[in-house]
């Protein structure tokens, strides 16, 4: 029993902030839901970066969504002083009794004193400084990335104030919403594709370093063809990411749906819960697949399956045999961009691992 336990029961309004990528803010949904459940009477909010929101909108235990918009920065000055106002200003309106910062951003300390909450929970930092360490009335450990689950490391914060999560309270949450639901059956229909009816290859990331090869997606694409699968390629709208979705299609010579670029982050989440299977790599888009279900197969090579594989989802992690340098954790191998074991992970080891998740189904 911790101590300085928070005295659940006079939490009235909790704040999460988690201000990172996609991935990394739908990885935090588990903290909203174990919050609530030990702290029914709570209002849970949270304050991500503006173009991550829609991974934790419509979470069934979260109260409020607050944003920081990273183009402030680009209206000047002025505007973006009177944007930071307002979003002060809304958050002050809360009068929150817990804070609980999931980063070290700098931000979550700054807020942790303005806003005045009775307890604020923030990470230990190796450099911390004396104004950190006052910023918050608990701090957690942070464990190095050694084969903890990013889930994991999140949920410490609530250990960290005497909350034990349950292993049944820490699956992902993603909801896509009605309108997206509504759009994604529609293309379904119009391509006569069946809800667990194809398999969806997702082959971008945002990190051109944690890609296979396109012509090796090409020859997997061929196979599952042969197989009787019909595939439906997605990606980002970044145009790195729908250049290659397109050149993968000119290469392979299977038909497939490609809706690279077209579908909102609430869309492609409701075309993957229709999916039979996912296909892809470390990405976003691989972490809405454990979110709502979808099994995954998932190709990964400087980056850590442990740290970051598919969170509580039947899965396939495709990893090199041939490398003990990863996972590095490098933007290709020595910083060049091209991650060798990934680029060398041959297509039948990929196969093998849809057709073993298939036939599991």
């Amino acid at each position: 029993m911790i101590e300085d336990a928070v005295p659940l029961d006079r939490v009235r309004r909790a704040l999460i902030i988690k201000l990172r990528h996609h991935g990394d803010v739908l990885l935090t949904s588990p903290v909203i839901s174990v919050l609530k459940n030990h702290a029914p009477q709570a209002e849970i909010d949270a304050l991500v970066y503006a173009d991550t929101a829609p991974m934790l909108a419509l979470h069934p235990s979260l109260a409020q969504l607050h944003t920081v918009d990273r183009n402030w920065k680009q209206a000047g000055a002025l505007a973006q002083a009177r944007a930071e106002w307002r979003l002060l200003s809304a958050l002050r309106a809360r009068r929150y009794d817990l804070i609980v910062h999931l980063t070290d951003h700098p931000r979550g300390a700054w807020l942790a004193r303005l806003l005045g909450a009775r307890h604020a929970v923030g990470p230990k930092r190796n450099d911390e400084a004396g104004w950190w360490r006052r910023s918050f009335t608990h701090r957690y450990a942070q464990v190095a990335r050694t084969g903890r689950h990013t889930v994991e490391r999140n949920l410490d914060a609530l250990r960290r104030i005497g909350i034990q999560p349950g292993e049944d309270e820490r699956a992902l949450t993603l909801v896509a919403g009605e309108q997206a639901q509504y759009r994604v059956s529609g293309l379904l229909h119009e391509h006569g594709l069946n809800a667990r009816g194809f398999i969806q290859l997702h082959p971008a990331s945002r990190w051109l370093f944690k890609c296979w090869p396109v012509e090796r997606n090409a020859a997997l694409l061929d196979a599952l063809h042969g197989d009787g699968w019909p595939v439906v390629l997605t990606a980002a709208p970044d145009q790195r990411e729908r250049d290659m979705v397109a050149a993968i299609a000119a290469s392979s010579r299977a038909p497939a749906l490609d809706l690279a670029g077209q579908l909102s982050l609430k869309e492609l989440a409701a075309l993957t819960a229709r999916a039979r299977l996912f296909v892809g790599v470390d990405s976003a888009p691989m972490h809405i697949a454990a979110a709502v279900g979808t099994p995954v197969v998932a190709l990964f090579g400087p980056s850590s399956d442990s740290d970051w594989g598919p969170w509580g989802v039947e899965a396939r992690v495709v990893t090199s045999t041939r490398h003990a340098c990863r996972p590095c954790g490098l933007d290709g191998c020595g910083g060049g961009k091209i991650s060798e074991c990934l680029t060398t992970l041959p297509i039948e080891r990929v196969l093998q691992a849809v057709r073993e998740l298939l036939a599991a189904r």
